[in-house]
């Protein structure tokens, strides 16, 4: 068992599903055993898979605005939704897309916009990597992230994000 520094369990991306079709109940509903999502604050990346369900770390407890203007003194923070497929070579990041945010954990308030959330979650899980707006900080922490989680699936990934990244 993989132990972090604080000495609970590490977390890692969603394995990626087996299942092929599905029918029934729910047909035709996103799939999202493939997807997880990456919370990048200041120079730190680390995986949160709450933010699935916007409650990861930094969101909770926060009321969130549409108006960035009620957020002077945020935090520029950034949740990073990440595809995994499989191919027959083995596991790659398939789809990865950042979504900004800001943060002010001492007012208790943030702004996001939900929609380019939901819409760029759809972009990762579509194998679209959509990493504008990550200043170069912010992008190193991403790769060396997913290049430390692991770096056979890094190898694997499409030479369009290893661009996006460096």
């Amino acid at each position: 068992m993989d132990v972090n520094q604080d000495g609970g369990k590490k977390l890692s991306l969603n394995v990626v599903s087996g299942k092929k079709n599905h029918r029934g109940f729910g047909a035709g509903m996103i799939d999202l055993s493939n997807l997880s999502s990456v919370i990048i604050d200041g120079e730190e990346a680390y995986i949160d898979v709450g933010a699935l369900h916007a409650k990861s770390k930094i969101e909770k407890g926060i009321k969130f605005s549409p108006n960035k203007e009620e957020v002077p003194n945020g935090r520029r923070c950034w949740i990073v939704w990440v595809a995994v497929d499989r191919t027959e070579e083995g596991a790659h990041y398939a789809g990865v897309t950042a979504c900004e945010m800001l943060i002010d954990t001492e007012q208790k308030k943030g702004w996001k916009i939900l929609v380019d959330h939901v819409n760029r979650m759809e972009s990762a899980l579509k194998r679209r990597y959509l990493l504008d707006g990550l200043n170069d900080t912010e992008r190193a922490a991403l790769k060396k992230l997913l290049m430390e989680h692991n770096e056979q699936w890094w190898e694997r990934s499409p030479e369009e994000l290893k661009e996006k990244l460096d």
